[in-house]
């Protein structure tokens, strides 16, 4: 798939999620394969008037040296400041920049910006020339479907994306009130993909080969991008590759689990320092053992862990305790 100049290797991108898509969960995911990924968003605002930036914004600029292709996403719903955002941060090392329209949560959308945007076409029209305007990258929009059932205009805001000049969109598939309810609704990828010329890359709800398949199948899509379903489970890169590739697939053991939460934790701890990084972390173990037996047990443990000795600890036990 291509994003204007920007040719992306075969495979699922990682979509952006805030408190989740930083540095180290994204170069877990490059190892496994994912094909290109998104930051955390950044408010184009916020960085205007602080360029030299907090600790929060910091880690959103920052990227590892590892990482593979990697989209800079920034929010807002001021023209002047996404330009001018898009044109300090071109040169900053990121290969595209991403619009967010999608966000549903409150404090996004209670000023008006995020998937608030999709109830104002014309002003998401500005915001996505003034991105355009100021980039020297390309620039991609995530939308949703739209803001309720009753007004579902993810089409319509892919066409205003398209002739602004955006290089591709992203959809994910619910609106704004369903928040991260409910399933996708693919029909409405379907009729972006119908609308526009430009890629069309699919959201929501795939979780394995299986999914990325159905999904392109089902939209015609061009591409697809994991969310939630990359939550704890990187790995779902490496079987659509293998997929794609027609090689066989076989899922990590628990003790591929466990070494993997304890590798990210380190990566966490170098990143953010061990206190914060430890408290990040409960999240991620929680995912990485979702399913397996016990695991109820050691998210209550978990939640209490303060160091990376105390969570080696308790994993190496259960782990233990499993086999």
């Amino acid at each position: 798939m291509r994003i204007g100049t920007l040719e992306l290797p075969p495979g699922a991108g990682l979509a952006p999620m805030a408190g989740v898509t930083d540095c180290p969960m994204r170069r877990l995911c490059f190892e496994n394969g994912a094909a290109w990924a998104v930051t955390e968003m950044l408010s184009a605002k916020g960085y205007v008037y602080a360029p030299q930036g907090t600790r929060a914004m910091d880690a959103i600029l920052a990227r590892g040296g590892d990482e593979g292709v990697l989209g800079l996403q920034l929010f807002g719903r001021d023209p002047e400041y996404i330009e001018e955002a898009a044109r300090r941060l071109s040169g900053r090392g990121f290969d595209f920049v991403d619009i967010n329209m999608g966000c549903p949560a409150h404090k996004i959308v209670g000023n008006g910006e995020g998937s608030a945007l999709m109830r104002e076409p014309e002003r998401a029209r500005q915001v996505v020339r003034a991105a355009v305007k100021g980039s020297s990258l390309p620039v991609t929009v995530k939308i949703r479907s739209g803001w309720d059932e009753d007004s579902v205009n993810a089409a319509q805001i892919a066409r205003i994306a398209q002739d602004e000049g955006a290089a591709a969109v992203t959809v994910h598939a619910r609106t704004r009130t369903q928040m991260y309810a409910g399933r996708a609704d693919r029909r409405v990828i379907a009729e972006v993909k119908r609308a526009v010329t430009i890629p069309v890359i699919g959201n929501g709800d795939v979780r394995s080969a299986e999914d990325y398949f159905s999904m392109i199948r089902e939209t015609g899509c061009d591409g697809v991008a994991v969310g939630r379903g990359a939550q704890g489970n990187p790995w779902v890169f490496a079987e659509i590759l293998a997929a794609l590739k027609g090689k066989p697939w076989t899922p990590p053991s628990p003790a591929e689990r466990i070494g993997l939460i304890l590798r990210h934790a380190r990566m966490q701890a170098d990143w953010l320092g061990e206190p914060l990084a430890m408290r990040e972390m409960r999240k991620h173990v929680a995912w990485s053992i979702q399913g397996m037996p016990g695991a109820a047990r050691v998210r209550e443990k978990v939640n209490s862990v303060e160091s990376l000795e105390a969570l080696g600890e308790l994993l190496t036990d259960y782990l233990r305790r499993l086999s």
